[in-house]
């Protein structure tokens, strides 16, 4: 029975060591971004007649309990407010699993984890897997312009009854070089309320004219609301619309019978050169926004997210990176949809190891750790004595 002490003492020095080197490990990690730290659980070991052996390490289990975000200030970090974790992809297609957000944009455009350069998962409209890359969202196309709304009041009569040009209005064809275009109105008596609409190039050269008219309440007339006319550019012909509005409506233009001047403006709808790429950001969803130089704004590749019915069976692996045992299988989804948690770009999320905690762990196992050795040395001395007395017999 002495013996079987000493190796129950010896079993708590090998236990207490292994919980101890649970809880460095924490320590260690408490400046991780995204790490969870683990508790370790002991466990008793039994023979079959119901004897005791000692202690033995049943197991750890990862903290859950998330650790807090702070902001970064580089737009290809996020954190998870709330459930979920980012999914990475190996170059076999393996997944691991993390809420470390701190990523980049690699040479080829993909969005990768930082240290370890797997890729990061997005997700598409079918729930599928896949890689998010922003290569091809680094420059806009240019786009032709198809359209150009004129906005304000035409004056018709007293002083202001006169001619009125709007200059240095801006398009653009389709390889994005720009066109400065000028548009001219002058009143006719026939047929009533209307004006002779003149379009020219920058060169004066006329494109086209024709004539809109207005009602009496001074809203545009159907079928004299708008004027088409082409634009040749690089050898291509491209069809730009003049928009006054809907008819009897004041939507866009209108024609006043008194006022100080004319108001009428142009607002050229659509076409730009080509725009470089000039800021991106995650939003809450996981959406990547790209704002480019012209001041237009698109989305792109939206994160993926995976929840599990049982975190603390997560297996820790390097790099604050966690896999799946065999019988645990990840949900994927989004952010802000069912369980998951929203995205809070340019943040990060800190370990959650509470040093508290930590310390007050160190502390029982130092006892434990003391106790046990105590336990051996008594043992040790038992069998010394009595040793010693079969010997002195």
């Amino acid at each position: 029975m002495m013996l079987q002490a000493f190796y129950n003492g010896m079993s708590g020095l090998f236990s207490f060591s292994k919980g101890l080197d649970n809880v460095s490990n924490n320590v260690s990690n408490m400046n991780t971004p995204g790490y969870r730290g683990s508790d370790t659980f002991y466990r008793s070991v039994n023979g079959q007649n119901g004897q005791s052996f000692g202690a033995g390490i049943a197991g750890t289990e990862v903290r859950i309990k998330p650790g807090e975000n702070r902001q970064t200030g580089n737009n290809t970090n996020v954190a998870v407010n709330g459930a979920g974790y980012f999914v990475l992809r190996d170059a076999h297609g393996e997944l691991s699993y993390t809420r470390a957000g701190q990523f980049q944009v690699d040479q080829d455009g993909y969005l990768v984890d930082t240290v370890t350069q797997l890729k990061v998962a997005g997700i598409d409209s079918a729930g599928n897997l896949r890689d998010i890359n922003i290569k091809g969202q680094r420059t806009l196309p240019p786009q032709a312009t198809t359209r150009i709304e004129m906005v304000g009041a035409l004056a018709r009569s007293g002083p202001t009854d006169s001619t009125h040009q709007i200059n240095s209005i801006q398009v653009f064809d389709a390889t994005g070089a720009s066109h400065t275009l000028s548009v001219k109105f002058e009143p006719q008596a026939t047929p009533p309320n209307s004006w002779k609409v003149s379009v020219s190039e920058a060169s004066g050269a006329l494109l086209q004219s024709g004539t809109i008219a207005f009602g009496p309440d001074g809203s545009p007339v159907a079928g004299s609301n708008t004027l088409n006319f082409t634009l040749t550019a690089n050898g291509a012909a491209q069809s730009i619309q003049l928009d006054f509005g809907t008819p009897g409506s004041f939507n866009l233009a209108s024609q006043v019978a008194s006022g100080p001047s004319h108001t009428l403006g142009a607002r050229v709808v659509d076409g730009s050169a080509i725009a470089g790429l000039s800021s991106y950001a995650f939003d809450e969803k996981g959406v990547v926004q790209f704002t480019y130089a012209n001041g237009e704004k698109r989305s792109g590749d939206q994160l993926a997210l995976a929840d599990f019915a049982d975190e603390t069976a997560l297996i820790a692996g390097a790099n604050s990176q966690y896999k799946t045992p065999s019988t645990l299988r990840a949900e994927f989804g989004r952010a802000g949809q069912a369980q998951f948690g929203r995205i809070q770009g340019g943040y990060l999320e800190l370990s959650n190891v509470d040093l508290a905690q930590e310390f007050g762990d160190i502390l029982i196992i130092q006892r434990g750790y003391q106790a046990s050795s105590r336990v051996m040395t008594v043992s040790n001395e038992m069998l010394e004595q009595l040793y010693n007395g079969t010997r002195g017999g």
